[in-house]
């Protein structure tokens, strides 16, 4: 299991990493100081329980864990506080466990073996996907919770553009023309895209996942039904990943363009119709109502 501690207080972060790491079913624990760097680690490489001070300086209180709450409903979520009323705040927001500061480490330990409990208890293995695209922001493919690396820039970008196909078949000449927009497609570039398939190729294997990729006739496609990906489920309707989206689609590559311009045209429409059945309900639209942001 990953974890991740958030305490602005160093000492009290090293500890809380260190009883972490003594827990045998617990594989990984970072730790910040900062709620924002925390949220944003949590986009790179979603975390199965958070360790979060209430008290820090410069937050509204529980907001961080709010927030988490919300985009990550199957993380595990531990308050920690020296202020009582963040206990019934926690308690509102479905947190997995609280403790009151100062606290022993008996307490904490105690509380991290029923987050733990919590997790096998709630959660199905399917909430944790085997494979895992992760597009908003910059692209990366996750295995078993664990980014992965690509020798070649260039097989990382042909596997994104695939996967923002959908599992469209592409052909040969257009994977070139979106990987080298501006070079002529010709029998030493053929040679050159060789190269980086098999390279792709030779990845996936390597981690057991060679069925993602289908090659037939000089087309290539990616099997979409073999991955979790957050920008098909954003299109699904699903609204977590509309809340995680922050504008942003697979940043290092200018032919995203079109698919983020896609992206922001439907969310649009989902508010501007929301915005609507609210006013038929007399209720303010949702932009109009008060949200909060760390």
């Amino acid at each position: 299991m990953r974890v991740l501690c958030v305490d602005n207080e160093k000492h009290s972060l090293r500890r809380m990493l260190s009883l972490c790491r003594e827990m045998p079913l617990i594989t990984e624990a970072e730790g910040f100081t900062d709620p924002c760097e925390a949220l944003s680690r949590m986009k790179e490489r979603p975390a199965e329980l958070v360790l979060l001070d209430a008290d820090i300086s410069g937050t509204d209180g529980i907001a961080p864990a709010r927030r988490i709450r919300e985009r990550y409903p199957h993380t595990a979520i531990i308050v920690l506080s020296a202020d009582p009323r963040h206990a019934v705040e926690a308690w509102e927001l479905h947190a997995t466990g609280y403790l009151l500061k100062p606290f022993t480490r008996e307490q904490l330990h105690d509380e991290l073996s029923y987050a733990l409990t919590w997790r096998r208890s709630n959660v199905s293995d399917s909430a944790v996907p085997h494979i895992a695209a992760r597009s908003f922001g910059s692209f990366d493919l996750i295995v078993d919770g664990k980014k992965l690396d690509f020798p070649r820039a260039k097989s990382k970008e042909l596997l994104a553009f695939l996967i923002d196909r959908k599992g469209i078949w592409v052909s040969r000449a257009n994977a070139f023309h979106t990987l080298w927009p501006d070079t002529e497609y010709g029998r030493p570039q053929q040679k050159q895209l060789d190269v980086i398939i098999r390279s792709l190729r030779a990845t996936l294997r390597e981690h057991g996942i060679d069925e993602l990729l289908v090659l037939e006739h000089g087309m290539l496609r990616i099997e979409p039904q073999a991955l979790d990906c957050d920008m098909y489920r954003l299109f699904a309707g699903d609204k977590q990943y509309e809340a995680e989206y922050q504008g942003e689609y697979m940043t290092s590559y200018s032919w995203a363009n079109l698919t983020e311009g896609h992206i922001d045209s439907e969310l649009r429409r989902r508010r501007s119709r929301a915005g609507e059945d609210s006013e038929a309900a007399g209720q303010p639209p949702p932009h109009a109502r008060e949200h909060t942001h760390f």
